[in-house]
């Protein structure tokens, strides 16, 4: 039934309304989908499977924090409200019949797969320059010159903890120097003639002192984000990926308005000016607040160039670009952030050497097209056209003297009858529990993902080794996951994934502390599988959902992730106070979510639901036949026609 071509129909058999054109799984990660662009419609396609035109692994139009991916558009506009899909269907499928002149993989598609996804790098060391920017060197509390202590006192001037099994001086306190200078002055001696445990102790008043082995300056150092103030490193990266959250909201309607193009080269812009301004920052504040926008740019040109690369490139070549070009370019981007912050160890040099790699981003304008499928949504036939005869000029192709036809204007402007809203994710008892399930996933996944990824500089050894190992194993993550969407359920696929990334973090406790490489592989491997697990929830959830609310539904589990990344630095910051909690947390909740996937349908090889009447049934639910669907359609799609109703 799969792997069915359900462009075709059969005499007497019922047309599903809408086609589902083009309704194909997102990727790995890309943008939240939520913002879906309203001009993005679907192309023509063969059903769900290894036969369909969107194949497993690949949107026809995408919006990743990490890389991530968003399901086809069959006329879901955004996710808190659905357009009916009534002008999906023919004008999209012309639009891939009249274009199909162009070919697959000529000069034209391979300048923009290789443009589009070279402006994703960026985004890659961006997103994760918190790990350097906002790291926390060794310190102690500082001790003026003026204290007037001798060699000894100044030795013993800071108490010892007890910290990973270790005594290790204090980070917060300090024996209060008057007395310290009164026993020195005295020539007595610390420990023999004086008992150290007994003195009293004081808070760091005159600053800190900070161990330069690894960093040079951080924003830690630079506004002592430490003691009373460490809740502020953490801060500073949350309101990073509230910036995330925001961007990712309001990207899909700019692309609406405004155009893919105008709005990728505009938040690209965004984020490199408030980058550059950031550079220049006084305060932690004003450090902080251009840290959200910067988040706000990165994730919004990320979903416009995801969104117009699924748009311009042809169904065969869309899998390519979600996976080789979108997710391992930015994989790609994230492993150049430790070559970065290996040579550079000044939070403002680093982070202007990060910035201005977006300046070479300017002249790509004059070399990316505009989406000529927004173009037709937007009436704009002749723009579209030129872009098409321009595109069969690079390709060394005679375009048709006529490519496209005026009427196809009927469909794209046809009269709307229904609308969907985000209240459509509660009409069932089904599709709520789907909703709820799929929501605590996304935030599972991506506390873990977050989580881990920050977490590099607490790992034993070199911090920048171990970011380097943590941005390459997210490649093989990539790629196996990948294939497991290609050719195994996706149920038992993300299930293995996340209990392979969940019990390995569970088992770093178990390890002694002189076999600190094992510790570090193990947390490679947990990053493994969460981040295959990642890659492939966002073409589950699209499967899951029917046509008419499948950008809601995936808008809504991704914004749940937003959620996640926000929670993630304090996941880490929980380490310094226990350097397992944090692992433990993650394994145990990614074990659990784990056990939740088992729950879900599975949607393998099965036909995309167009309406909430046809998706598939949770395992436990009670099947209730809808009343809404003939008899006829339930014979013939006895696997989809499943409801279950308040």
């Amino acid at each position: 039934m799969g792997g069915k071509h359900r462009g075709r129909q059969g005499p007497g058999e019922p047309r599903l309304r809408g086609g589902r054109s083009g309704q194909g799984a997102g990727c790995a990660r890309a943008a939240p989908p939520g913002d879906a662009p309203r001009g993005a419609r679907a192309p023509a396609a063969p059903s769900r499977g290894r036969d369909s035109g969107c194949p497993p692994g690949c949107t026809a139009s995408s919006g990743a924090g990490p890389c991530r991916a968003e399901p086809c558009r069959g006329g879901a506009a955004s996710w808190g409200r659905a357009e009916p899909r009534r002008a999906a269907g023919s004008a999209m499928r012309d639009y891939e019949e009249v274009s199909a002149f162009l070919g697959e993989w000529g000069r034209f598609q391979r300048l923009v797969f290789f443009l589009l996804s070279a402006s994703i790098v960026p985004n890659g060391f961006n997103g994760m320059s918190a790990v350097f920017l906002a790291g926390t060197p060794a310190h102690r509390c500082a001790v003026p010159r003026e204290a007037n202590l001798s060699g000894e006192w100044l030795n013993a001037s800071i108490p010892l903890e007890l910290r990973g099994g270790r005594e290790e001086p204090s980070r917060c306190r300090r024996y209060r120097l008057a007395a310290l200078a009164n026993f020195s002055a005295l020539g007595l001696r610390p420990g023999s003639d004086v008992e150290l445990g007994e003195l009293e102790q004081e808070p760091c008043l005159d600053g800190w002192e900070y161990s330069r082995d690894v960093y040079r300056s951080t924003i830690v150092t630079e506004w002592n984000l430490v003691c009373d103030n460490d809740w502020k490193g953490p801060l500073s990266t949350s309101l990073f990926f509230v910036g995330v959250l925001l961007g990712s909201f309001i990207s899909g309607q700019l692309s609406d308005k405004f155009g893919r193009k105008n709005v990728l080269f505009a938040t690209m812009a965004m984020q490199t000016g408030f980058s550059f301004v950031q550079v220049f920052s006084t305060s932690w504040e004003m450090f902080s607040v251009f840290f959200l926008l910067v988040g706000m740019g990165q994730i919004s040109n990320y979903v416009a160039a995801f969104v117009l690369g699924t748009e311009i490139l042809g169904k065969s070549i869309r899998v390519l670009f979600c996976t080789l070009g979108v997710c391992i370019f930015y994989a790609f981007g994230y492993m150049l952030l430790p070559l970065f912050a290996y040579f550079i160890r000044d939070w403002r040099m680093l982070l202007l050497a990060l910035t201005l790699p977006g300046l070479l981003c300017i002249p790509l304008w004059w070399v990316i097209p505009e989406s000529p499928r927004w173009l037709i949504s937007q009436g704009r036939f002749q723009e579209a056209e030129d872009i098409l005869r321009k595109a069969a000029k690079i390709n060394g192709i005679t375009p048709p003297d006529v490519i496209l036809d005026p009427s196809e204007l009927q469909d794209v402007d046809s009269q709307r009858q229904q609308t969907y809203t985000i209240l459509d994710l509660m009409k069932t008892r089904n599709i709520l529990t789907i909703t709820i399930m799929s929501v605590i996933l996304w935030m599972i996944i991506s506390v873990g993902y977050f989580g881990l990824s920050l977490d590099t500089p607490n790992l034993h050894g070199d911090v920048y080794l171990n970011c380097f190992l943590s941005a390459v194993i997210e490649v093989p993550a990539y790629i196996i996951s990948w294939l497991l969407l290609r050719n195994l359920p996706r149920r038992y696929s993300m299930a293995a994934a996340l209990f392979l990334g969940g019990c390995v973090l569970l088992f770093i406790q178990l390890v002694p502390s002189q076999f600190r490489a094992v510790s570090i592989l193990l947390v490679m491997l947990g990053k493994f599988g969460i981040t295959s697990a990642f890659s492939m929830v966002y073409v589950y959830t699209a499967e899951l959902y029917p046509t008419v609310v499948r950008n809601m539904g995936v808008g809504a589990s991704s914004m749940a992730s937003r959620l996640g990344s926000i929670l993630s630095p304090y996941f880490v910051y929980l380490g310094a106070y226990d350097r397992f909690l944090p692992y433990i947390l993650m394994g145990s909740l990614t074990v659990l979510s784990g056990i939740l996937t088992l729950f879900l349908p599975e949607s393998y090889g099965m036909p995309l639901p167009d309406t909430i009447e046809q998706m598939l049934l949770v395992k436990g639910l009670e099947y209730r036949p809808a009343s809404t669907r003939n008899s006829k359609d339930e014979e013939e799609n006895p696997e989809i026609f499943k409801s279950t109703a308040f």
